[in-house]
C-alpha cells in the first residue's frame, strides 16, 4: 500500500527579526528529514505548507516548536502523498500575506471565534452574514451555505473589492478563509474601512470540517498544491461546475493563454469535445483559438505561483 504523506499547513504573525537567517535554518532542516512543499517567511511572521513521510513532518513539527516563537504554533493536517508537492521552496518575503496598499495593517487577533460559535451564529443570529474572503476560483468549487463571495483574482485585490460590500457595514461579518491566514489581515481591513463587527473563524475551513465535516458546507476545499482540492466525503454535495458546459467537476485547469492563465473549473469531457475549451470563457469570447493562444509548456501550479500559500 502506497504511503500516505501528511500535509501540514501552519502560519503565525510574529515577530523574526532576521528573516534571512530563519530561511537558511528552515531550508537545512527540510532538506534533512526529505519535506517538500513551501514556506514563506516574513518580518511578521511565518507562511508555510510541507508534505512527507509521517516521521519527517512529527519530527519537524517537533524542531519547529522547540523554537520558543512557535511553541504555541498551530499545524492543520491533511492527506497527501509523495507528489502533493513537486519540490521544496523557502523564501524570504516583505509579506507573508499581501494586501495591495495596505503593508502596514496589523492583523486581528482579538475577534476569533472557535468552529462551535461560528456554526452557533450561523444557525441562531440572523444579523450573521457570512463572507469568503478567498479568491473566486475557490469558491467556485467550495464554500459555506450562502456565503457572499468575494469577485476577487487574488487576495491582494480585497481592498479594491471592500467597497461593493458597504450593504453589510452594520451586519455581523462571520469571515473565513482555509486556515485563518488570510482572516487576520482581511478582518483589519475591513474595520479600518468602518465595518463595526467582523469576526473571523478560528483555524479556517480546515479546522471547521474537522469538527462538524460538511454541515453547512458545500462542495470541496481547494489547496495550494497539487491536489488542487480536498474534502470531507460524509454528507459531500459537490458545487463546482465546468465553466463551459455546466457540467459537475472538481477539475482545475489554467487557461491556455499565458498573459491570462487563471484557473478554471473545466471537465474532462468538455475538453476532450472540444480542444479550444482550454481557454477560459472570457479568452474564448475575444476569439482567441488553441491554435492562436500564446502558451508555454506546463508547469506545476506550485511551481508557477510560489507565493500562493493561501
Amino acid at each position: 500500500m502506497e504511503e500516505v504523506y501528511p500535509v501540514i499547513l501552519f502560519y503565525k504573525y510574529v515577530a523574526i527579526d532576521d528573516p534571512a537567517k530563519f530561511v537558511a535554518e528552515q531550508r537545512e532542516l527540510c532538506e534533512s528529514l526529505g519535506l517538500k512543499g513551501r514556506i514563506l517567511i516574513a518580518a511578521e511572521g511565518v507562511n508555510g505548507t510541507l508534505a512527507g513521510p509521517r516521521d519527517s513532518i512529527e519530527r519537524y513539527i517537533g524542531k519547529l516548536k522547540e523554537d520558543a516563537r512557535f511553541t504555541d504554533i498551530e499545524i492543520k493536517t491533511s492527506a497527501g502523498d509523495k507528489d502533493t508537492f513537486p519540490r521544496l521552496m523557502i523564501k524570504a518575503r516583505a509579506e507573508i500575506v499581501t494586501l495591495n496598499g495596505h503593508d502596514h495593517i496589523v492583523p486581528d487577533r482579538d475577534n476569533h471565534l472557535s468552529p462551535a460559535e461560528w456554526k452557533r451564529l450561523m444557525e441562531e443570529d440572523p444579523e450573521a452574514v457570512v463572507v469568503d474572503v478567498r479568491n473566486r476560483y475557490e469558491s467556485a468549487v467550495g464554500k459555506f451555505e450562502n456565503a457572499v463571495e468575494c469577485d476577487i483574482g487574488n487576495f491582494r485585490e480585497l481592498p479594491d473589492f471592500v467597497g461593493r460590500l458597504e450593504d453589510l457595514k452594520e451586519k455581523k461579518v462571520l469571515m473565513y478563509c482555509t486556515g485563518g491566514i488570510r482572516c487576520e489581515k482581511a478582518s483589519a481591513l475591513f474595520r479600518s474601512k468602518g465595518f463595526k463587527n467582523v469576526y473571523q473563524l478560528h483555524g479556517g475551513i480546515m479546522t471547521y470540517q474537522q469538527q462538524f465535516g460538511n454541515e453547512h458546507w458545500l462542495g470541496e476545499c481547494f489547496v495550494f498544491d497539487e491536489r488542487m482540492t480536498i474534502r470531507v466525503e460524509e454528507g459531500l454535495s459537490q458545487i463546482g461546475k465546468c465553466s463551459h458546459t455546466g457540467r459537475p467537476t472538481n477539475r482545475f485547469a489554467n487557461c491556455l493563454h499565458d498573459p491570462c492563465h487563471i484557473l478554471f473549473l473545466l471537465s474532462a469531457e468538455a475538453e476532450q469535445e472540444n480542444p479550444d475549451y482550454r481557454l477560459c470563457p472570457e479568452c474564448l469570447a475575444k476569439g482567441l483559438t488553441s491554435a492562436t493562444a500564446e502558451f508555454k509548456e506546463y508547469i506545476p501550479r506550485s511551481e508557477r505561483q510560489p507565493a500562493a500559500l493561501e
